[in-house]
């Protein structure tokens, strides 16, 4: 039986994972949720987020995540896959931003990963990270709008801090935008709340990048979420035409998803449908 190894994407931790892991394991599969470093318990919360909230400190105050690399985040995951490997196959599965650390573990142990899959997630081959951002696939993006949560600059604490218990309703909209359009407010606020204010802004500007060695050996597939908003499906289908370009023998298994960039997490159904689907190949 393999194991769903299961990587979160930016400001979030394993919880995030909590609905897929119910139905994956109501139909009998086992799965293994990670926290990235300086996630879960080891997120840095400030009495400052708490209600109610000081921004003026938030603005200001230190970060464990702060000088937490790829490099960390890969070499923890690897550690992970290692010991979940001696029981059995591995699926590692990746969301948004969690696609960067996937790759990099795929490269590291390739000989210990069944399949990779990429969730709406970042797969780099032609550049670094920053050079699909800048990209006109990634033009209709709504991640510039929610930067109006943003509470602190990264250049003094080396991360990316969001208020996603800010009460502004334009910054509120912004943010239900990007991430969860098609949900009521009660599960935005839900899933808004599941979130942590920090992310290392060292993640997304390393040049992580998978080779076609990687892609040739370990079978990948990648979810489209075609209403997107945080990664447009133009820039996914960019993600898996560039690796295809790589490894034209070995292509990407696609699969597509009329959801926003979390409402598969929210909602999974229909996505753990997909990811179980994987098991019996």
């Amino acid at each position: 039986m393999p194991t769903y190894v299961l990587v979160h994407g930016s400001n979030s931790n394993s919880s995030g994972w909590a609905a897929v892991q119910r139905e994956l394991a109501l139909r009998g599969h086992r799965t293994l949720a990670v926290d990235l470093p300086g996630h879960g318990f080891a997120a840095g919360f400030s009495r400052a987020y708490q209600a109610p909230q000081d921004l003026a400190e938030l603005a200001v105050a230190p970060s464990p995540l702060a000088g937490v690399t790829l490099a960390d985040n890969v070499e923890h995951v690897t550690g992970i896959v290692r010991r979940v490997a001696e029981h059995g196959p591995v699926i590692l599965v990746g969301h948004s931003l969690g696609g960067l650390t996937v790759s990099g573990v795929a490269t590291e142990v390739p000989e210990l990963i069944d399949r990779l899959v990429y969730a709406t997630a970042w797969c780099c081959t032609a550049g670094p990270a920053a050079h699909y951002a800048q990209s006109p696939e990634n033009a209709t993006s709504k991640l510039p709008e929610a930067a109006a949560a943003m509470l602190a600059d990264p250049s003094r604490t080396g991360v990316f801090r969001l208020n996603w218990r800010t009460a502004d309703p334009e910054a509120y909209a912004a943010l239900k935008a990007a991430t969860f359009a098609e949900g009521s407010d009660a599960e935005v606020l839900a899933f808004l709340n599941t979130l942590e204010p920090d992310e290392s802004a060292a993640v997304g500007a390393s040049d992580a990048r998978i080779d076609a060695g990687t892609l040739a050996r370990v079978p990948h597939s990648y979810i489209r979420f075609t209403a997107d908003e945080s990664i447009p499906v133009a820039l996914q289908d960019r993600f898996i035409k560039d690796a295809d370009a790589l490894t034209p023998e070995h292509l990407f298994d696609v699969h597509t998803l009329e959801a926003s960039h979390v409402g598969p997490l929210a909602r999974p159904e229909e996505f753990a449908g997909i990811l179980a689907g994987f098991a019996v190949r």
